[in-house]
C-alpha cells in the first residue's frame, strides 16, 4: 500500500506510515488499510514484535482534513460507520497480542496521539510535538479518547481536551504519554535496545502480561482480583514456556525462545 510499508526481520515488524506530503494524515483508506495489516500481523507467528513509525517531519497529522470534510457532509449513520471503523482501528491497535513500540520523530496530533496512546511502549525524539487539536474544529477527540484518557488520566484530559495547547516531549513524558525521550539521532538506537530487551522475554508470557495488564487496571482490588490474579499464574506456570524459563535460570543457559542457535 503506497500509504505505509510493512518490512520484517528478525521477528520485528516495522509499519512505517509513507505519507508524509500529507503528515501522515488518515482517511477511510489508510484506516482500513492499517487495521487489516495490524491483524495480519498478529496473526504471523514469525512475528513477535510490532514497531510504528512514519516518515517526515509529522508522526501523524491525525484525520486528513478533507477526509473529514467529506465525511461531515454525510449522513449521520454514514457519519457513524466512519467513526466506527477508525474506533476499530484503535481497538485493534490496542488489544493486539504482540508487544507494540510507537516510535515518534515528529509531530503528532489529533488521531495520531490516539495511534501512540493504543501501543504497549513509546519513545520520542526530543524534536517531537504533540496536541489534542480537535476542539479548534468543532470537533472532539472521541474514538481516540480512551486510550489517550488511559495514558494521561482524566485530569490531564480535562486540560488538553479542551485547550488544545501543543505540548512537547518532556510534557508529554511527564503526562505518561510517552515512556521515554531521547535526542533524535538515538531514537533507533533506543528502539533497538527496548527491541532486544523483549526478544528475552517469553512470547507467551508478554501476551498474558499485556492481558493481565488490560483486565486489572482501574479496577478495585477485591475478592474476584485476588482470585483471578492468583489462578492465572498458576496456569501460568504449569505452561511449557515457563517451564523452559524456569529450567533455563537455574541452568545457567539462554531460554530458547531468546537462544538464536537454537532457533536456526
Amino acid at each position: 500500500m503506497d500509504q505505509f510499508r510493512i518490512e520484517i526481520d528478525d521477528k520485528v515488524a516495522r509499519l512505517t506510515l509513507t505519507r508524509p506530503e500529507k503528515h501522515n494524515a488518515f482517511d477511510d483508506r489508510l484506516i482500513a488499510g492499517l487495521t487489516e495489516a495490524f491483524r495480519r500481523l498478529d496473526a504471523d507467528p514469525a512475528v513477535r514484535i510490532v514497531v510504528l513509525a512514519a516518515q517526515g517531519p509529522s508522526f501523524s497529522a491525525g484525520g486528513d482534513l478533507e477526509w473529514m470534510k467529506r465525511a461531515a457532509a454525510g449522513s449521520r449513520d454514514d457519519n457513524i460507520a466512519d467513526a466506527l471503523k477508525l474506533a476499530g482501528l484503535m481497538k485493534t491497535l490496542d488489544e493486539l497480542s504482540k508487544p507494540t513500540i510507537a516510535v515518534i520523530q515528529g509531530s503528532a496530533y489529533g488521531g495520531g496521539v490516539g495511534l501512540i496512546a493504543c501501543c504497549d511502549i513509546t519513545i520520542a525524539a526530543t524534536s517531537a510535538k504533540f496536541a489534542l487539536s480537535e476542539v479548534r474544529l468543532g470537533l472532539i477527540p472521541s474514538a481516540i479518547g480512551p486510550y489517550v484518557i488511559g495514558a494521561i488520566g482524566g485530569r490531564q484530559a480535562r486540560r488538553y481536551f479542551q485547550t488544545a495547547e501543543a505540548f512537547d516531549a518532556e510534557t508529554a513524558a511527564a503526562i505518561g504519554l510517552v515512556h521515554e525521550v531521547v535526542e533524535p539521532d538515538r531514537l533507533e538506537a533506543r528502539l533497538g535496545e527496548i527491541i532486544d530487551a523483549l526478544l528475552k522475554a517469553a512470547p507467551g508470557a508478554c501476551t498474558e502480561a499485556k492481558r493481565l495488564v488490560a483486565e486489572v487496571a482501574n479496577r478495585p482490588i477485591d475478592a474476584a482480583i485476588t482470585e483471578m490474579t492468583a489462578i492465572r499464574i498458576a496456569d501460568i506456570r504449569s505452561r511449557d514456556e515457563a517451564r523452559e524459563g524456569l529450567d533455563a535460570f537455574f541452568g545457567r543457559r539462554t531460554a530458547r525462545w531468546a537462544d538464536k542457535d537454537a532457533q536456526r
